[in-house]
């Protein structure tokens, strides 16, 4: 499926439209989560991304002094809110299948109820490392690489579980996407070596890359241009974030390793509330998105945390 959404024959007057959303955190519900696909839907998604996010570890304070340790699961749910999504919208999901805080064995048991459920498209990354590591460190029994998790796909889609044993009953095999960074990953040594990654995981079987959010489509022109050089013939679909709050001035560079525009910044500096950042947000993204189609990009892909309605307003303005 995922091949197909991003086929020349699915090439189109407008690209194509597409967003990711995080499951709710633990409790919440899925109201919100609900309210901004009922938002977005309009705009005729090819698919929607859901994010995986791995289980942290917290503090709590005992009597006498004591301190344990306990494993919270935030954001739990990726796999039902993706067959919530499917069957409530009909619009394709694409899971987040991460080595973050997995085993071989979770990844293998989300493939086995991600084929019960009908699901074959996934997103496939390394994760973030842990808020209590100062480097990612694996999960013992899991990986340290994207490379290394994308095999293990490959070798289910063969007909094998991880330790070797035959799959009785093959199921649909899965096709998957993959990361890219324009501003390099930045645990990269340099932006070739990061290519090279990217042009691996195409030959592993990536149908298609969505990159990290980034603001200077200069950055993201010249990245295209040195991974098609490279031998990268895979679509790579630009991953955008509207700017909404004054904090994120600071915040979004430093979390995201991407930097802002100088004509972008200045905007920013004086701006004197959220509403002022998320105005200048939505005409520096819709400036953005033009560009980028004037350019000929298949698709637009759109990170959801914090900016639902900047994103409605750019889609209303582009689609």
């Amino acid at each position: 499926m995922l091949g197909k959404l991003y086929s020349p024959s699915e090439a189109a007057s407008l690209p194509g439209f597409s967003f990711e959303v995080l499951p709710p955190l633990k409790g919440t519900g899925t109201a919100t989560l609900f309210q901004t696909i009922e938002t977005l839907a309009p705009f005729k998604p090819r698919h929607i991304n859901i994010t995986t996010h791995r289980a942290e570890y917290v503090y709590r304070e005992l009597e006498g002094g004591l301190v344990e340790r306990q494993r919270v699961r935030r954001r739990p749910g990726t796999i039902a809110i993706a067959a919530a999504i499917q069957q409530r919208w009909g619009i394709p999901v694409i899971p987040h299948i991460v080595c973050s805080g997995s085993t071989k064995a979770d990844i293998e048991y989300a493939l086995l109820d991600l084929q019960f459920l009908g699901i074959s498209d996934l997103f496939i990354l390394r994760g973030d490392k842990a808020r209590e590591e100062s480097m990612y460190q694996p999960t013992p029994g899991g990986y340290t690489h994207a490379l290394e998790l994308i095999e293990q796909v490959n070798r289910f889609n063969e007909g094998f579980f991880v330790d070797g044993t035959p799959i009785k009953v093959k199921g649909t095999p899965f096709e998957f996407g993959v990361a890219c960074y324009p501003e390099k990953h930045e645990e990269a040594p340099n932006i070739e070596s990061d290519i090279h990654v990217l042009l691996e995981k195409e030959r592993s079987g990536a149908k298609v890359a969505i990159t990290q959010l980034f603001y200077d489509n200069r950055k993201f022109f010249e990245f295209v241009a040195r991974a098609r050089a490279a031998g990268v013939t895979i679509p790579i679909i630009p991953g955008l974030k509207p700017l909404s709050k004054l904090s994120q001035l600071a915040t979004v560079p430093k979390t995201f390793r991407c930097d802002l525009p100088f004509a972008l910044s200045e905007e920013l500096r004086h701006c004197k509330s959220d509403e002022e950042v998320k105005q200048v947000g939505i005409e520096w993204g819709i400036a953005q998105c033009r560009d980028l189609i004037a350019q000929g990009v298949p698709s637009l892909h759109f990170y959801t945390l914090s900016a639902v309605d900047s994103i409605r307003q750019i889609a209303e303005a582009i689609y």
